[in-house]
């Protein structure tokens, strides 16, 4: 099964890099609320460029003055399952799929919405199934902060090395 990568990202604003090999690349959406486990609720997700897969693996801080420069966490990782062809979903804007992974598993989907301007907006929904959580559930992104490879913190992984 191809891979995903979320990275938790403190650029110029935090955001959640989410990354699903599709092909030999991995297609990429900035979402900046980061992903939900409640049922149906929206996160947007603006489309970005395509990354090499080695890149879902990376963990550390792009330096300052360089494009993305911050720290990179290694939130989530997995293997994820499309429904249906990947490609077909991705042209109509409308992409179901199932995540394997350590924070985020069950149902999902992305939906494109209209363009504004150079961005691509899209949605990121968790699907109504047993890995869903209600809205009264701890969200999953303060539960679990830390890195799924070195266990360090956004503020831990940004301070600089004595």
């Amino acid at each position: 099964m191809p891979s995903f990568f979320v990275q938790k990202h403190a650029a110029r604003r935090l955001h959640y890099d989410f990354r699903l090999e599709v092909g030999d690349v991995l297609k990429s959406w900035a979402v900046t609320r980061g992903p939900s486990l409640v049922a149906g609720e929206k996160r947007l997700a603006i489309e970005v460029e395509d990354h090499a897969l080695s890149y879902g693996t990376f963990e550390g801080v792009i330096p300052s003055g360089s494009y993305g420069a911050g720290a990179v966490l290694l939130w989530d990782r997995g293997t994820w399952e499309p429904v249906g062809d990947p490609f077909a979903g991705l042209a109509a804007g409308s992409l179901h799929f199932r995540l394997h992974g350590a924070k985020l598993t069950g149902g999902w989907r992305l939906t494109r919405m209209p363009s504004r301007g150079r961005q691509i907006p899209w949605l990121l929904i968790k699907a109504a199934d047993a890995a869903a959580r209600p809205r009264s559930a701890p969200d999953i992104l303060q539960e679990c902060p830390l890195s799924v490879v070195s266990g360090r913190s956004i503020e831990a992984l940004a301070a600089p090395s004595p």
